[in-house]
């Protein structure tokens, strides 16, 4: 059965029903390592409180976001990477590469308990992602859904859409992965203002081409800033449950997790090229 549960219900039936709701996060640009790391810290910070925790969010340089499982390592032009400014990092999620440049990510950190079964919580989150692009003049619709996902490989993740996906006349839009641990779930993905994703082939030998994504600008016929974006996810989470997402600040417990976790992880060759 669909979920229907909502970020308000997800607040008031968890363990921290007295927080308020959802929490909504509006982050500067950062590296990869850190932008990584504030995710994973939201993922803790849910698993303890049982809050919901929206984010958006933005890149310091261009960066290319490997899936967890995806093969990596000796398979890009590092080299060429750096003559062009682009870094890496590896993502906690799963899912194919993905160049974050021009665009804007979004994530959502929540307890599993409410948020159901994984396509039950996909199509939660969904369905607050396109009423935040609705608001903004863009009509998007979710890939239809198939019994089994591609498995992790070099092809870019923008190449062709994938069960629960949000698309444009057949053309991706929002790339999104999600992890689980214990209690709470990590979604996050990519809303392409300006499609950079054909880069990805440059650094590549065995991808020849790119299929052309969906963009905000090519949709709206302007540049969606992450603040824009931001105004219309929160008027999203009123509109879908009627409640209105209490600003979050990156207190000094995340911080410290943050900063863990840029060095534990998310700042180490190891992970980045561990497959």
């Amino acid at each position: 059965m669909e979920s229907t549960t909502g970020l308000a219900q997800a607040s008031a039936t968890s363990a921290s029903s007295a927080t308020g709701g959802p929490r909504l996060l509006v982050s500067p640009a950062a590296d990869g390592a850190t932008n990584m790391a504030i995710d994973e810290a939201l993922l803790r910070r849910s698993q303890r409180t049982g809050e919901t925790l929206l984010r958006v969010y933005a890149w310091a340089a261009p960066t290319v976001s490997l899936g967890r499982n995806q093969p990596a390592s000796g398979c890009y032009d590092l080299g060429r990477a750096r003559e062009r400014g682009i870094g890496f990092v590896r993502r906690p999620t799963g899912g194919r590469a993905i160049l974050h440049h021009r665009e804007i990510t979004y994530s959502v950190a929540a307890p599993v308990s409410v948020f159901g079964s994984l396509r039950e919580s996909y199509r939660a989150i969904n369905r607050l992602l396109l009423e935040a692009l609705r608001s903004l003049g863009v009509e998007a619709g979710e890939a239809e859904w198939s019994s089994r996902a591609p498995a992790p490989s070099l092809a870019p993740c923008f190449d062709l859409p994938v069960a629960g996906e949000l698309v444009v006349d057949g053309r991706k839009l929002v790339g999104s992965a999600q992890v689980r641990d214990g209690s709470a779930l990590l979604q996050h993905g990519s809303i392409l203002v300006d499609d950079d994703q054909y880069l990805l082939a440059e650094l590549l030998a065995s991808v020849d081409v790119v299929t052309p994504a969906a963009t905000l600008r090519a949709l709206t016929g302007r540049k969606v800033t992450i603040e824009e974006f931001a105004g219309a996810l929160a008027r999203a989470v009123g509109a879908v449950d009627g409640s209105e997402p209490r600003p979050l600040e990156l207190d000094d417990s995340l911080l410290d997790d943050v900063r863990s976790l840029v060095r534990a992880r998310y700042a180490v060759a190891d992970w980045t090229w561990r497959r």
